[in-house]
């Protein structure tokens, strides 16, 4: 990324390469807020992904799209928020999901956390697609508890939800390398990213039988029925780590030129 789309930080914070949140102390974050109003907050969630892929899937590609992100644009990253709304995939163990109402009110109470601090452009980075509509929805209530509590950045206040997967860039390279065979769930783009991040799931992979097709999702009950083994039509066999690290390439060259864009937004 050209120096461009770097924010022009103090030389004592911009050495610092990884931009977490969680490695800076407060005196650090109080100086960041002189030149930068932006942060980063990844969520994922831990539910299954078929039987090959990791149940921590969604919160470890989001992180690692973030801290990319992070270090291309100088602008700092929260911890990642590793649960979300799973609860259609309760029916396969190790999944923990939160109810749609709770992750709206966590989302609402850690953005008010930022807002109280002077934090006035938030850029949540998304992994799990279940997570969409209660970020939203948190997103309106945020404005509104800024505004009653008549907080000094209610006005310039500003969220975006990116989600890394849906970016066009990374859309077409998963439909240009797994064509209808990327399927909705477990898909084998997601996986190729995490094969990249933990080698280690390398030995999960395997050829598996023709998944059961995509369609709708209901109850935990009913997708377990629908989808027996976790996929929405999707091959995770075909993941491939050197596909990992191009699709986190991707994903991180588009959000970065989001985000800058974003933080210029009058």
């Amino acid at each position: 990324m050209s120096n461009k789309n770097k924010l022009d930080l103090p030389t004592s914070l911009s050495k610092n390469s990884s931009m977490r949140l969680d490695l800076w102390t407060w005196k650090e974050v109080e100086k960041y807020l002189v030149n930068c109003k932006g942060i980063i907050l990844p969520i994922g969630s831990t539910e299954q992904h078929g039987p090959t892929g990791a149940i921590g899937t969604d919160a470890m590609t989001a992180e690692a799209v973030a801290r990319e992100v992070g270090i291309r644009t100088g602008v700092l990253v929260t911890p990642t928020q590793p649960y979300g709304m799973a609860e259609h995939h309760l029916g396969f163990p190790g999944t923990m999901s939160l109810r749609s109402s709770t992750l709206q009110k966590l989302i609402h109470d850690l953005l008010i956390s930022l807002v109280m601090h002077g934090f006035q452009r938030i850029f949540i980075i998304n992994g799990h697609g279940g997570n969409i509509a209660s970020i939203k929805a948190a997103f309106s209530e945020v404005y509104n508890t800024a505004s009653s509590r008549h907080l000094p950045v209610a006005k310039s206040l500003r969220f975006k939800l990116a989600n890394w997967f849906m970016s066009p860039e990374v859309f077409r390279q998963a439909r240009a390398l797994y064509g209808e065979r990327e399927g909705q769930h477990a898909t084998p783009s997601e996986i190729a990213l995490t094969l990249h991040l933990e080698p280690s799931l390398l030995a999960k992979q395997s050829e598996l039988p023709d998944p059961a097709p995509a369609g709708p999702i209901y109850t935990y009950k009913d997708f377990r029925q629908r989808y027996p083994d976790g996929r929405m039509g999707s091959d995770p066999f075909l993941a491939k780590a050197e596909d990992g690290e191009m699709f986190l390439d991707k994903a991180a060259s588009a959000l970065s030129n989001d985000l800058i864009d974003f933080l210029k937004e009058t």
